[in-house]
């Protein structure tokens, strides 16, 4: 064989790549936080998904409701608002209001569970901004 041994053992042995992209990857406890089994199991009562899709229901009649009455460019001028609305946000490390939002769906006159204990789903991070900054942009 005019190959030589090297070749020879370099195309029959494979060569595995040991880089952090595969199922050798650790676990980012600072950026992903604690693992939650209750978070990947069912609903525990059938209210829970109505209760969690409530805002997405009621923007969906208010916007039915809306073109029946208008006409088709109402709900979709609503919500290019809605989506110039979300864009803004402040820094990924400081809680954001959304103060504006509020304003377009007019509950800024109420007061709601989220404005007294805040919305448990979007808790503030504690974290170090410059690399949580990084990391949304990302550099990491």
């Amino acid at each position: 064989d005019s190959r030589g041994a090297a070749s020879l053992l370099k195309d029959t042995i494979p060569i595995i790549d040991f880089s952090a992209s595969g199922s050798f990857e650790g676990y980012d406890l600072l950026r992903r936080g604690f693992t939650s089994v209750k978070s990947e199991l069912l609903p525990s009562h059938p209210l829970e998904l109505i209760e969690k899709n409530f805002q997405l229901n009621q923007d969906k009649t208010s916007f039915a409701t809306l073109r029946n009455i208008q006409g088709l460019h109402a709900p979709l001028k609503l919500q290019m608002e809605f989506r110039a609305v979300k864009q803004v946000q402040r820094l990924p490390f400081l809680h954001s209001s959304n103060l504006a939002l509020d304003t377009l769906r007019g509950n800024d006159g109420s007061i709601s569970f989220e404005d007294i204990l805040n919305d448990p789903s979007q808790s503030e991070v504690m974290g170090e901004p410059h690399m949580m900054m990084e990391y949304k942009l990302g550099l990491l």
